[in-house]
């Protein structure tokens, strides 16, 4: 089982749409026995709460339901436990960088390295915004996770 852990700053916003996202797409294409997803936070502060509601409101006009996941934060078994884990931005990349064991750096990546043509490098964080700012990040995360999958194909085949 290969599995993936996308990391924002309190795991209700960015994170737990991406996981959302991708566990849709992982099961839509039939591949639930072979990849596995989680979300996490790098702060405490909403550790066991639900997503935000403007996070849950946009992804379920998508198809996508997030109202099972709850926040919970970064753990260090989560460099072993997990085969990639993907940063929202930069800061939370450095925050997994910092504190991972030096064997596992390999595993951390910035989530939206692979689409190159959305111009960005990070999914801005929606969680001071109005619902566009929570569409825009949607709409990257689709993107990405879109990409994370088509790359963990080759991976797992």
């Amino acid at each position: 089982m290969y599995k993936v852990l996308f990391v924002c700053t309190g795991n209700i916003c960015r994170s737990p749409t991406a996981e959302g996202v991708f566990r849709h797409r992982i099961e839509s294409a039939g591949l639930s026995d072979r990849i596995a997803t989680d979300s996490i936070g790098t702060g405490s502060w909403h550790v066991g709460d639900p997503p935000d509601p403007r996070a849950v409101a946009a992804a379920e006009a998508r198809g996508y339901d997030l109202t099972p996941l709850r926040g919970r934060q970064l753990r260090h078994d989560d460099f072993t436990d997990f085969d990639l884990l993907l940063a929202m931005d930069k800061g939370h990349y450095e925050h997994l960088v910092d504190r991972c064991p030096p064997d596992n750096l390999s595993r951390i990546r910035l989530f939206l390295e692979l689409v190159p043509e959305t111009g960005r490098t990070i999914v801005p964080d929606p969680y001071f915004g109005d619902m566009s700012d929570y569409e825009l990040s949607l709409d990257l995360i689709e993107t990405g996770t879109r990409a994370w999958l088509d790359h963990l194909r080759t991976k797992i085949a």
